[in-house]
């Protein structure tokens, strides 16, 4: 039997009992990866039951699919492949839909009957908690800012911590390409950040 830490059957053990007809075996995955799951959904959607939606229908998919897993990745990377699919197709969707509209990060919206972002100030009365939760909503409206790759990447290395592999494995691109990719990223996002965030900010 193969097991993980501290004695926790592996995922590849999980599988396996899957496979087998042990339901609970995709519970415990289920328990194992759905915080990620849902993290990644929303810093992608920017929206808590959206990405709700979509972690749903994740893991509605990982169910159907799991059958044909064949071990060729890790069980992580594969279930990140199939959370960045459903990702990009719900975000298109919205986008085709009209929902696409982004709020900038100097606190502006689209609309401009809606109220602007109020920031925290930087003076010393201010409490840490609320001025990391403004940093968090700044990255927010500065991931929403980004074109879809950039943010795809961003999610994959700077706040889901993948290794340069796990993230080629998933997008299916050389290593070098993801690093490149990976760089003008984050050049953007500072940009559009204004440099007043790092990511120790917020991650």
């Amino acid at each position: 039997m193969l097991f993980g830490m501290v004695g926790r059957p592996a995922d590849e053990e999980l599988v396996l009992r899957f496979n087998n007809g042990d339901r609970e075996a995709f519970s415990e995955l289920v328990r194992r990866y759905q915080h990620r799951v849902y993290g990644m959904c929303l810093r992608w959607m920017g929206d808590r039951q959206i990405a709700a939606e979509v972690a749903q229908d994740v893991f509605l998919a990982l169910f159907k699919a799991l059958s044909g897993f064949r071990g060729d990745a890790r069980l992580s990377t594969w279930i990140y492949r199939v959370t960045v699919n459903h990702c990009k197709n719900r975000d298109l969707y919205r986008r085709r839909r009209g929902h696409g509209r982004h709020e900038s990060v100097d606190g502006l919206v689209d609309d401009e009957a809606a109220p602007a972002k109020q920031f925290a100030s930087d003076g010393p009365d201010t409490d840490a908690h609320a001025r990391q939760m403004e940093a968090r909503d700044a990255l927010q409206a500065g991931l929403d800012a980004l074109d879809e790759e950039q943010r795809r990447i961003i999610v994959l290395r700077d706040i889901e911590d993948l290794s340069y592999e796990e993230i080629a494995q998933i997008l299916d691109l050389p290593k070098g390409t993801v690093k490149s990719r990976l760089h003008r990223a984050r050049n953007e996002l500072a940009r559009r950040l204004g440099r007043r965030l790092s990511m120790a900010d917020v991650v």
